[in-house]
């Protein structure tokens, strides 16, 4: 299978529309955290937030990945942290170079949002990589996308977030990362972790 390097094929008139994007996803992500019918924070944790780290912008992180589909996608149950499941399909692997090594990542698509209009097109990518357990979440990262036209995809993890259980793991359960999109690089892009949450 071809696989395509980052996202250097791009006009750079389009880079500012890119950095443009993944500034409002830091701003919108902080106010979700700070509005206090959104947050997952609670008591203290929510008290004392006053914005995310994150990681400086690198398109090197924005990835152009070869798309292939499942033809026959199974229905399956996804772990959550809280012991119960999810019910997803593997909708497609997505194949790219990252510093000129080859990876792949399966993509699902959860069978409960797909019957919703608001996110039918929506896809989940839960993704661990080797930054993780140290500038990032112990448990991984998600990054949501949506369904490709055609046979590409792209991939930003300057858009990936942590799962709201970094934050509170009481009050949710979050999809676990499956062994098969353990990245072996370092994603260093999108929201850092700064682990006070669990003390």
């Amino acid at each position: 299978m071809t696989v395509v390097e980052a996202d250097s094929v791009s006009p750079k008139n389009d880079h500012s529309n890119t950095i443009s994007e993944i500034k409002k996803f830091q701003v919108d992500l902080n106010e979700e955290y700070l509005n206090a019918e959104e947050t997952p924070l609670r008591g203290d944790n929510f008290r004392k937030f006053k914005g995310h780290p994150f990681f400086p912008i690198d398109l090197k992180y924005r990835v152009t990945a070869k798309f292939e589909k499942n033809k026959n996608p199974v229905p399956f149950e996804l772990p959550t942290s809280s012991g119960k499941s999810k019910s997803y399909q593997e909708y497609g692997k997505a194949t790219f170079l990252l510093g000129g090594k080859p990876l792949t990542v399966n993509i699902y698509q959860s069978l409960d949002l797909m019957k919703t209009e608001e996110y039918r097109d929506h896809l989940f990518l839960p993704f661990r990589d080797l930054t993780n357990g140290k500038e990032t979440y112990g448990g991984g990262k998600y990054l949501d996308l949506k369904i490709p036209e055609g046979d590409m995809i792209v991939l930003d993890f300057n858009l990936s977030y942590q799962p709201y259980c970094a934050y509170n793991a009481y009050d949710y359960n979050c999809p676990i990362v499956p062994a098969e999109n353990k990245m072996d690089a370092e994603i260093r892009a999108g929201v850092m972790y700064d682990d006070v949450y669990h003390h």
